[in-house]
C-alpha cells in the first residue's frame, strides 16, 4: 500500500459538508484515486465504507473496510443490503491498457459484470446516486463504426451503455464521470507514465518511452476527487456522462520534458526505445459543458500538479533509503 499524504496545490475543494452523516460506498477504495476520495468524504463526515479485492488497508479514513470481488453477485448483494449506502462512488475497474488477448476476460469480470452486478443490487434496494467511472478510452457515440481500442476501453464502453440503460428503463440514478488522465501523488501503478518517469529519473535510471508523440489530456487527482463529490451533489445529472479533464491536450513527450527539469537530472528519456500501441485515443475534455453541468473546473494546473507529484515520490524515496 503506497502512503498517502495532503498536498499543497491550489485545487478548490468542493464543498462536501452534505454528505454528512451519510453512508457512501466506494469501490476501489484501497486505489489510487480511491484512496484519495476517501479521504475527502471522511473529512467531511461521512460514514464511508470501502470494499476492495485487495486486503484491506491499516488507514483510518473509512469507517469500515471490506474485501471482495464485484463480479461476484452473492458479494455484491450482500454488500449493498448491509451497508444499505446513500450514495455509490464506483472506482473499482482493472485498468490495463495493453492489446493483450489475455486482458479480454479480466477485464470483462472487473469492469463490465461487476457494474451491471451493482447496479442490478442498487437498483433493487434504492440507492440516492450512484457515479460510475468512464475512461477517455472509450470510443466515441456518434461513430456507429468506431471500434474500441482495448479490451479495457470495450468493456467502459459497455459499462456505460448498461448505465444509460439502467437510468432510461428503471430510473437508477446513475452518473458516469468519464476520466482523463488521471496523475498526481499516490499512484500506485508504478508502469503509468508519470510515476515510472519520475522514479526512473530519480534512480538515475533512463525511462525506456514510445515516441511521445500522443497527445493527452492530463488531469490531477484532486480534481478529479472534486468532480466526482460535484457530480453526486448535483441533483438532475443522472443518466448523463460527464468530463472530468483538463480541457487542453498536451503531448506524452512534453510532459516528460516537464518532469525531465524538475528532477534536474542529467538522464536523458530513451523515445522510440518501444513502440507505439495501435489505436491510441486522442481526445479532449469538453470542460465547458461540464462547468455548465456541475459548476466544476480543474483548478490545478499541471505544472504544479507535475511538481506536487514529483515531491511526493522523493519523499516516498528518502523514506525507504532510512
Amino acid at each position: 500500500m503506497v502512503e498517502t499524504v495532503s498536498h499543497n496545490t491550489s485545487a478548490k475543494v468542493i464543498p462536501t459538508a452534505q454528505f454528512s452523516g451519510q453512508k457512501i460506498l466506494v469501490t476501489g477504495a484501497s486505489g489510487f484515486i480511491g484512496s484519495h476520495l476517501c479521504r475527502r468524504l471522511s473529512m467531511c463526515g461521512a460514514k464511508v465504507h470501502g470494499v476492495s479485492r485487495k486486503i484491506p488497508p491499516k488507514e483510518e479514513h473509512c469507517l469500515r473496510w471490506w474485501q471482495g470481488d464485484l463480479a461476484d453477485m452473492q458479494m455484491v448483494r450482500n454488500l449493498l443490503t448491509t451497508i444499505k449506502p446513500d450514495v455509490i462512488f464506483h472506482l473499482a475497474s482493472h485498468v490495463a491498457g495493453s492489446r493483450s488477448l489475455e486482458l479480454v476476460l479480466p477485464t470483462f469480470s472487473s469492469n463490465l459484470m461487476s457494474v451491471v452486478n451493482l447496479l442490478t443490487v442498487a437498483t433493487e434496494i434504492g440507492c440516492k446516486r450512484i457515479v460510475l467511472t468512464g475512461s477517455l478510452e472509450e470510443p466515441d457515440l456518434c461513430n456507429s463504426e468506431t471500434v474500441p481500442s482495448s479490451p479495457y476501453a470495450a468493456a467502459k464502453w459497455a459499462s456505460s451503455a448498461y448505465a444509460r440503460m439502467f437510468h432510461a428503463l428503471y430510473q437508477t440514478p446513475v452518473s458516469i464521470a468519464r476520466l482523463f488522465m488521471v496523475y498526481g501523488p499516490g499512484q500506485q501503478d508504478l508502469q503509468k507514465l508519470v510515476p515510472y518517469v519520475i522514479l526512473s529519473l530519480l534512480r538515475k535510471e533512463v525511462p525506456k518511452l514510445s515516441s511521445g508523440k500522443r497527445e493527452v489530456d492530463w488531469i490531477y487527482v484532486e480534481d478529479v476527487v472534486d468532480g466526482l463529490i460535484a457530480i453526486a451533489q448535483t441533483s438532475n445529472r443522472e443518466g448523463c456522462t460527464i468530463d472530468l479533464g483538463s480541457g487542453s491536450l498536451v503531448p506524452v513527450r512534453t510532459v516528460v520534458q516537464i518532469i525531465t527539469g524538475m528532477v534536474d537530472s542529467e538522464v536523458v528519456p530513451a523515445f522510440g526505445s518501444t513502440p507505439d500501441r495501435p489505436m491510441e485515443q486522442v481526445r479532449v475534455a469538453d470542460t465547458e459543458k461540464t462547468y455548465s453541468a456541475i459548476g466544476w473546473k480543474p483548478a490545478t494546473s499541471l505544472e504544479k500538479g507535475l511538481e506536487s507529484t514529483v515531491v511526493w515520490y522523493r519523499d516516498q524515496l528518502r523514506k525507504q533509503k532510512k
